[in-house]
């Protein structure tokens, strides 16, 4: 959808790049021209996104929620290639459980990924290539990415991420406004529910297998949908997005499953609508 060497010269760093949305917006993003170190922290996974993505693209092991990995991690990526154009943060995580079953080791884990890690992130980019790169206040001084998860409205069985999500994404408005002045732009993407190996092995087969009909549209997004927006947000398309959170789940956040439910629909499917009587709203005025 994008043309070919889009975003040629840009080196992007993505987190949990070695698997599901991650690996598939490395992918996209070295089609387009850019190159792409992904960091996990195992080699194998983000081995194997190199051996995909090929030439523009290399692996760094770190654990994102270790801050001296984090700033190894980006003075490395410097050395190698002076700047850092993309950050996008996918890694993160969560598991199934309702609140009274997580444990406090249990929910300090979830936060500590998902917004420590995110803001040890953000924060060593920011302050070692970003804001030096937009300090002059006319040059641009990168972007951010952060994935967070929908729907908005409450996460029940998962109170530790509901909680983290929410945090990531008023952290990612915040520091919009504040360095806005450095030409950095924040952004996030808030997912709903795609068909990655993760998700369709990690959850049970119940929740797996009606995951298509939670949604509006009926069905999962797909990998390459998530990695599609993530590129448009890369490119100069996403120049004058920055404070933004973009939802991308089929519409479950306004509405969960197909509209009309069987409740609000007749024996053909119909939506229900009222009976009315005429009166003066339903007067038509003739033509002048």
């Amino acid at each position: 959808m994008f043309s070919a060497g889009v975003l040629d010269g840009q080196v992007a760093l993505v987190s949990g790049g070695g698997s599901g949305l991650g690996r598939a917006a490395t992918l996209e993003l070295v089609a387009l021209g850019a190159h792409v170190v992904v960091c996990g922290r195992r080699p194998e996974p983000i081995e194997e996104t190199v051996a995909l993505a090929g030439e523009r693209c290399e692996a760094l092991v770190a654990d994102i929620r270790e801050e001296d990995q984090v700033d190894a991690l980006v003075d490395d990526v410097l050395a190698r290639h002076g700047r850092i154009d993309l950050l996008l943060n996918n890694a993160g995580g969560q598991f199934l459980a309702p609140a009274e079953n997580i444990t406090p080791k249990g929910f300090r884990t979830v936060m500590r990924l998902n917004v420590e890690g995110t803001w040890l992130m953000t924060h060593a980019v920011a302050t070692k290539a970003m804001i030096p790169a937009g300090a002059d206040g006319t040059s641009p001084g990168g972007k951010v990415l952060n994935v967070t998860l929908t729907p908005h409205a409450g996460f029940p069985g998962m109170a530790h991420s509901a909680a983290a999500r929410a945090a990531v994404e008023n952290l990612t408005k915040t520091l919009a406004t504040e360095w806005a002045r450095f030409g950095i732009r924040l952004n996030a993407i808030a997912a709903g529910k795609f068909g990655t190996d993760t998700f369709l092995t990690k959850y049970p087969e119940r929740m797996v297998a009606s995951a298509a009909a939670d949604a509006p549209l009926g069905r999962m997004g797909t990998p390459e949908e998530f990695a599609q927006l993530v590129a448009f947000l890369a490119s100069p398309a996403g120049d004058h997005f920055t404070g933004s959170v973009l939802t991308l789940d089929g519409g479950r956040d306004n509405w969960k499953g197909a509209w009309p439910d069987p409740q609000e629909a007749d024996e053909a499917g119909v939506p229900l609508q009222e009976a009315r009587r005429a009166g003066p709203a339903d007067f038509t005025a003739p033509p002048a």
